[in-house]
């Protein structure tokens, strides 16, 4: 049996080590959240008292963390993940962060004798809840391969894009044409009930025709109804958008609709709704017009 390491197990990682535990696999786990730990252990998994341990114990360690600096410190650091592994333990980092970073996982654990994956997904909390995540994976396709048995579990799209960091580039890319989504779905919204039609009605359309997509499948009822509990929090979209700005400056790139949604997700931040889903755009683009709470 295949013992993973899952260090990280809150709104993805939670999820995700329940859908492996569910495929049979032996799971331990650490997670900085004494409440994540309690459901990990009530779900039959084990608790490290480390990501360390967890490392050592494993023979696959997955890391599913908020920032680089988090992945750093615990892959990196004084008695982390990479000093505790054993030789030849798969590393697959699922975190969203700087491809940057992920080069630099690969090159320290390759030199320990790791083999490493970066691996982003993509489907938030209800994906990973699913197990249905898109799985956007750079590394050897030897290692992809090797892999395949942990991903099966989690994703239902899982695609080996390219050599270490190609698959936080990739991310990079999704969450531009996320975040681009959300904005224009919630202006959509606030056009159509300044016009006095009833955005449910005309989502509905929308969603049936050429401007459907999975946002507007699976989110355009909360949007309209203002629910916006945190499947993936505007704090975060707002550091993906650093990522994808940084990443179209180092390829010589314009993205100047990419640098308009990062402007509209930090005016989100900044009048206090980081704490909300990113399609908490919508507050923005009322208080624009004058609707919202900014009224």
């Amino acid at each position: 049996m295949t013992k993973i390491g899952i260090v990280g197990l809150g709104i993805m990682g939670g999820p995700m080590a329940s859908n492996l535990l569910d495929a049979g696999f032996e799971v331990i786990g650490f997670d900085l959240v004494t409440s994540s730990l309690e459901r990990l252990s009530a779900a039959g998994g084990n608790v490290a008292s480390s990501a360390g341990q967890a490392a050592a114990e494993s023979d696959v360690v997955i890391t599913m963390l908020p920032n680089h600096p988090q992945v750093e410190a615990v892959a990196l650091g004084e008695g982390g993940i990479l000093d505790s592994a054993k030789p030849g333990t798969l590393y697959i980092d699922m975190s969203t962060i700087r491809p940057e970073t992920a080069r630099r996982l690969a090159q320290v654990g390759g030199d320990r004798g790791l083999r490493v994956l970066d691996a982003p997904v993509s489907g938030g909390e209800r994906g990973a809840i699913d197990g249905v995540l898109s799985i956007m994976v750079g590394g050897s396709e030897e290692d992809f391969a090797s892999a395949q048995p942990i991903f099966a579990p989690l994703g239902k799209t899982i695609v080996h894009v390219g050599p270490a960091g190609a698959g936080q580039t990739v991310k990079a890319a999704n969450q531009l044409v996320v975040g681009g989504t959300y904005a224009l779905v919630a202006e959509a919204i606030v056009l159509l009930e300044a016009s006095g039609l009833d955005a449910s009605v005309g989502l509905d359309v929308l969603a049936g025709g050429l401007a459907g997509s999975r946002i507007l499948e699976l989110k355009r009822k909360s949007m309209v109804a203002r629910e916006f509990r945190p499947g993936f929090r505007i704090d975060l979209h707002h550091k993906d958008m650093g990522i994808i700005l940084d990443a179209a400056r180092d390829a010589g790139v314009a993205l100047p609709v990419g640098n308009l949604v990062a402007a509209l997700i930090a005016s989100a931040r900044a009048q206090g709704y980081g704490q909300l889903d990113h399609s908490a755009l919508l507050k923005v683009a009322e208080n624009l017009s004058g609707k919202g709470d900014a009224a």
